[in-house]
């Protein structure tokens, strides 16, 4: 059986992700703060190991990750997923503590699983596996009032990056999915703050469809690797001149 440890698994793109690792017969770890709703996802599979975890935490994570490779004996894919947006606007607008929340988590808690995960798949025998990174429509083309969330995200690509590299002795792959406008809690509330300042929402896409885009770079045989995918709403502003 396939093993995937999916970090922030209570909501979003990393519940529908975890979902579908589990619907597709992998044993998946679930990594969140949330540990009621990681219980309650564990409840509908018993391929689920709950393992409630704040990515910012080095001892939480290395105790979690730990645990599930106690249970499994190997961890094939990391979807390194957790993340927040921080409050939107300028950059003269928005305080430094601000600023080091959202690079807390997107940058330094992703750095935290990912190098748990590399780790846990130089030692294992057979030796390799596969990090997936969340990155975002961000790391190439910001929206307006993103500067944190942006910032982050192009960081996430130069770990993608380095980990590729860093990664190919050891027969580890690293790739990036850059998704935008799934309907999540975040672009829900996008669309809510657009909508109040008379601006036209946000054309979505299903979370399931970002969801079986990263089962399908898991499931890539060991000698080939998906390095960058974009997948997003076929209508958002991404490419073209507005």
């Amino acid at each position: 059986m396939k093993t995937a440890i999916v970090t922030g698994a209570s909501q979003g793109i990393g519940r529908a992700t975890a979902e579908m690792f589990l619907e597709a017969g992998w044993r998946v770890g679930l990594i969140a703060r949330s540990g009621d709703k990681l219980e309650h996802l564990a409840d509908r599979y018993d391929t689920a190991v709950p393992l409630p975890a704040d990515v910012t935490d080095p001892e939480a994570m290395a105790s979690a990750f730990d645990a599930f490779s106690e249970e499994t004996g190997r961890l094939d894919v990391l979807f390194n997923n957790a993340g927040m947006f921080g409050r939107a606007g300028t950059i003269d607008a928005l305080d430094v503590a601000e600023f080091d929340q959202v690079m807390n988590v997107n940058v330094r808690g992703m750095f935290i699983a990912a190098r748990l995960a590399f780790k846990q798949m130089r030692a294992q025998d057979p030796q390799g596996g596969r990090i997936i990174n969340n990155g975002s429509i961000s790391a190439y083309s910001p929206r307006d009032g993103s500067i944190c969330y942006t910032t982050s995200k192009h960081a996430i690509t130069g770990m993608t990056r380095t980990l590729s590299l860093d990664g190919r002795p050891f027969d580890i792959a690293c790739g990036q999915i850059d998704i935008g406008n799934a309907e999540t809690d975040m672009v829900t509330g996008l669309n809510a703050a657009l909508e109040a300042s008379g601006k036209p929402a946000l054309d979505t896409m299903a979370v399931r469809d970002a969801a079986t885009s990263v089962l399908h770079m898991a499931n890539m045989p060991a000698e080939a690797n998906v390095q960058f995918m974009t997948v997003m709403a076929t209508k958002m502003p991404y490419i073209g001149r507005g």
